[in-house]
């Protein structure tokens, strides 16, 4: 086949109806018409002698061809895309660009109020879309040009991404005001006495049980949530005790009421960091976004 008779047009077809395994969906991501996609999916099939999508049902699956050619196509893409953006000159002040960013809960809310507090003053027009957070780095979604950037805690992440350290966090215990078990503060014993809610955030075991594990001690845990935001309302008006990161806890004991205690054993510091596309440090609208970020880090 000869690239240059080749409309590379079609490529960006092919790659929205990989995404979306719709043709209504792909001309909706495409802003193109139905038919419009109809056309470009029959010039395609010509072109690579392959069906490439096939019906299953209200599906379309992929055929080997399309899913072989699928990485590839993705990543030349988004290679053309950061190399034209790398070559723009980014004026934040004028800028209506739209950063997908993947977060949890809880650093949503540390972070986000006080970042969309300084984009309103220096950049107006950009818009953010926040994505939940699982506690597996989201590599495809990064890959893919699904999401921008990640903020978390990772354990491993793979070399060909940045990573840049947002901020060091320590882990408190909270539990309600005049909380009757802990009239004589919080000591290992008394630890274990409450009946603790664990925000799990997808894990199997925490930081905590670890600890305890590795001691030959057990907590009980009697509630699990997935949402941070959630335990510390919880845990406000009943007699559950949760384990949070330490600004989070003080932000909630601000507003509910909320007392903390430091915890009784020493699980030291665990990061969070901003994880993005090795490839885009030359992207400077998403460079400057990064250091917007990093200047709201807690301190």
């Amino acid at each position: 086949m000869n690239i240059y008779n080749f409309d590379l047009n079609l490529l960006r077809v092919l790659d929205a109806l990989l995404r979306e395994r719709n043709v209504s969906r792909a001309a909706e991501r495409l802003s193109l018409s139905q038919p419009a996609v109809s056309n470009a999916l029959a010039r395609l099939r010509e072109l690579l002698d392959d069906p490439l999508l096939v019906r299953a049902g209200r599906a379309m699956q992929p055929t080997p061809r399309a899913l072989a050619l699928e990485a590839p196509i993705r990543h030349a893409l988004q290679q053309i895309e950061h190399s034209l953006i790398a070559g723009e000159a980014f004026d934040p002040a004028r800028s209506h660009q739209r950063f997908r960013i993947a977060v949890t809960d809880y650093v949503e809310l540390i972070c986000m109020p006080a970042l969309m507090r300084r984009l309103a003053e220096h950049a107006p027009g950009i818009q953010l879309a926040i994505q939940h957070l699982t506690p597996t780095l989201p590599v495809e979604a990064l890959d893919n040009g699904e999401v921008d950037l990640v903020l978390g805690r990772f354990l491993e992440v793979p070399s060909r991404f940045h990573v840049r350290r947002w901020a060091s966090e320590t882990l408190q215990v909270a539990v309600r005001r005049d909380h009757p078990l802990l009239t004589a503060g919080l000591d290992l014993d008394a630890f274990l006495r409450l009946r603790h809610l664990w925000v799990h955030g997808g894990q199997t075991r925490g930081m905590v049980d670890q600890w305890l594990e590795a001691q030959g001690l057990e907590r009980k845990v009697v509630y699990t949530t997935p949402n941070y935001l959630q335990a510390a309302h919880i845990v406000a008006s009943s007699d559950l005790a949760a384990v949070l990161p330490t600004q989070l806890a003080r932000y909630f004991a601000t507003l509910l009421p909320l007392q903390t205690f430091d915890l009784p054993f020493d699980l030291g510091t665990f990061a969070l960091d901003i994880v993005s596309v090795a490839q885009r440090q030359n992207d400077s609208a998403l460079q400057w976004l990064i250091e917007q970020i990093d200047a709201v880090a807690p301190g």
